[in-house]
């Protein structure tokens, strides 16, 4: 298969996507009554405050949107089959749901896809069903 989308943006959506995911907030220190946090201890800790680091995530929003319509829906599609919503032999009937969900609204596709669990497994385990690979692209392994 050859996807509509160039292999070396769909890599770099799954490279920008991995650093987006590792963002998320963390509830490491949820125990302690925050104040009594001293300021070099908060410091620290808000390495992880997804707030901080907004450029990765707007340049993720800024790849989907610079994607035509049926490239974003291709990119959903393969998620779909990635986390198993299709199989891989399904493939025309997830591109005509994934196209359903791109003309409802270019955004709302791209909000699923940001706020799709794990979209960088996801979206690589979908190429991998086709037999497509990251290994040897970029900085991408």
């Amino acid at each position: 298969m050859d996807p509509l989308t160039p292999l070396d943006t769909l890599c770099r959506i799954i490279l920008r996507a991995r650093e987006y995911e590792a963002q998320t907030a963390s509830d490491y220190d949820a125990g302690e009554d925050p104040d009594n946090v001293d300021d070099e201890q908060e410091g620290a800790l808000s390495v992880l405050d997804d707030d901080i680091n907004t450029s990765v995530e707007e340049e993720l929003q800024a790849v989907f949107e610079d994607l035509g319509e049926d490239q974003l829906a291709e990119v959903v599609a393969f998620c779909w089959v990635g986390q198993g919503t299709y199989e891989a032999s399904d493939w025309d009937e997830a591109m005509e749901e994934a196209q359903d969900v791109v003309r409802g609204g270019t955004s709302s596709a791209i909000e699923e896809l940001l706020d799709q669990p794990m979209l960088a497994s996801v979206l690589e385990a979908g190429l991998a069903a086709f037999d497509l690979s990251c290994a040897g692209i970029g900085a991408v392994s």
